[in-house]
């Protein structure tokens, strides 16, 4: 990116916002009160699969402008498109349904960005001494950036974000928003789940850098004192992360039952076109003639979603997962017997999973 952004081109910028999402909202500075906007076109945000930072290069025009005058901007919007979501409990297939949205012609896809994290992050330290917002600061600034993530092209009939799966602890909070909020939530069954994250070549570094929160998290909904992280196995830090993002998964499905439908990805697998057609309708969206009836042979199921320069396919998908049972065969045992000691210590938790397991079958 542009190392000294002048101030024309901040100005600049700022007069873009209301007009278009060419002036993308790419990070939030709490701290400074600051946005960095950047210029991103509608080719950009499709070919995206990360709206973090690895979206910037050399070339990328952008500059940081005072919060205040983007929350000002956003008020003179007179028409917006909905805001749905995609949240997930974490390596269950959010980019592929993500990117299949987009070949309907009709969908802003906006993939993980970065100040929904930040939003979730000052969201966990609302009413504490050391938050830098408060209840109504946090309010104002989560629906600048919903009013603004409205924005659209002239085919755009909604913008759908996919959030991080740690950012979807925010879900119950964005579906509180204004608006006709939708989301699909997108979830595995806990041994599919830690066959899958124990298969990935980063999943130890991901799991640890999100485990501080996801175990805070777990530990705020139970009486029972949990373990210390540093002493969990890789199968039962992988446990830990599923039943954390599948407990928010369950109380965000119960609080919004009309509004936000459950996706096992398994069963998504196998049948697409009944699953898009699911989620078309969910989303209110209409594809073109022949969308449901192609989407098996659609491109991005030859390709890993995350990284379309590399294949991967539903049935390499499978092949993966059943090495990875039988090369990880006592981690994820050691996993689930994790999961179900916490359901003998703690019956809200036994509560939730036997929910889970009825919503799945």
């Amino acid at each position: 990116m542009q190392a000294a952004p002048s101030e024309a081109l901040a100005a600049e910028l700022l007069a873009q916002v209301p007009r278009s999402p060419d002036a993308f909202l790419h990070k939030l500075d709490l701290a400074r009160e600051m946005v960095l906007l950047v210029e991103l076109t509608a080719s950009g945000y499709r070919s995206a699969s990360f709206l973090d930072d690895r979206l910037l290069t050399p070339a990328t025009r952008g500059a940081w402008v005072p919060l205040a005058a983007i929350e000002a901007v956003s008020r003179t919007l007179r028409a917006t498109q909905p805001v749905h979501f995609i949240f997930h409990t974490g390596h269950v297939g959010s980019t592929l349904v993500s990117r299949l949205l987009d070949d309907t012609g009709t969908v802003l896809p906006i993939r993980e960005p970065l100040p929904l994290r930040t939003l979730a992050d000052a969201h966990d330290a609302l009413g504490s001494p050391d938050s830098l917002l408060s209840e109504e600061q946090f309010n104002r600034a989560l629906g600048t950036f919903m009013r603004l993530w409205g924005r659209g092209y002239q085919a755009t009939r909604c913008t759908v974000v996919k959030a991080t799966s740690s950012a979807s602890r925010l879900a119950s909070r964005t579906m509180s928003a204004e608006g006709p909020v939708r989301a699909i939530y997108l979830n595995l069954g806990a041994e599919p789940y830690l066959a899958a994250l124990l298969a990935g070549k980063n999943s130890a570094a991901d799991l640890r850098g999100h485990g501080p929160e996801r175990m805070r998290r777990l530990q705020a909904r139970t009486d029972w004192p949990l373990p210390a992280l540093h002493s969990l196995t890789p199968g039962e830090l992988a446990a830990m992360s599923w039943l954390a993002e599948t407990c928010t998964q369950h109380d965000t499905l119960t609080l919004f039952s009309e509004r936000v439908l459950a996706v096992d990805f398994d069963r998504f697998l196998s049948d697409i076109e009944e699953s898009m057609r699911r989620i078309l309708t969910h989303l209110g969206l209409r594809a073109g003639p022949g969308y449901l009836a192609s989407v098996r042979s659609n491109p991005s199921l030859a390709r890993y979603s995350k990284a379309p320069e590399h294949p991967y396919s539903p049935a390499l998908r499978a092949e993966v997962l059943s090495e990875s049972r039988r090369y990880n065969r006592a981690e994820i045992r050691k996993g689930l017997d994790w999961i179900a000691q916490c359901a003998r210590a703690d019956g809200a938790v036994a509560a939730i999973l036997t929910a889970v397991e009825e919503r799945n079958r």
